[in-house]
């Protein structure tokens, strides 16, 4: 049995095609976003050069006021994504709302159900550069994650994290 692709389109957009999009938002080039019906951003935020927007047929991406997201992020919202105000996000950041469950040996693991989880980013965090957070993880308010961290559990607020998986190191 072959498996059929269907595109989520080429990743361009205007600003009417956003679910809401507030004052002094700067999008830098090459940004693609997919499904901007499904994403709302509030006021001055900064989307670095060469970002991804991927939101999903349900559920929903929420970036609130006051964030800065680096350049080559990939931000995915399948399982609903919210960054809360004045969050930054480094370079090369991958957030991620989904996974696959173990379909057995004898089959890919592609092929096993669709795991949605939501991500929460607390307000005044920030994320270094080349930083993964997995689905299902909340991160504190006001937490920094160090560069490359791997984050796979929530963290609680004002703490510094880093490590792959990540680990809290102490509390700020």
């Amino acid at each position: 049995m072959s498996r059929q692709f269907l595109t989520h389109g080429d990743g361009t957009w205007r600003a009417s095609d956003f679910a809401s999009l507030g004052d002094n938002v700067i999008f830098e080039s090459g940004v693609m976003v997919f499904h901007p019906d499904h994403i709302r951003i509030a006021s001055n935020v900064y989307i670095g050069h060469y970002s991804i927007l991927k939101a999903y047929y349900m559920n929903q991406m929420v970036i609130e006021d006051n964030v800065w997201i680096g350049q080559q992020v990939f931000l995915h919202s399948a399982g609903d994504l919210t960054i809360e105000q004045g969050v930054g996000i480094g370079p090369r950041v991958t957030i991620l709302t989904s996974s696959h469950a173990d379909p057995g040996r004898n089959r890919p693991i592609m092929s096993g159900e669709l795991i949605l989880a939501p991500v929460r980013i607390g307000r005044f965090s920030d994320i270094g550069a080349g930083s993964v957070l997995l689905p299902g993880v909340e991160i504190g308010e006001g937490t920094q994650v160090g560069a490359g961290a791997v984050v796979t559990k929530s963290t609680p607020p004002y703490s510094i994290v880093a490590g792959v998986p990540a680990r809290v190191l102490r509390m700020r």
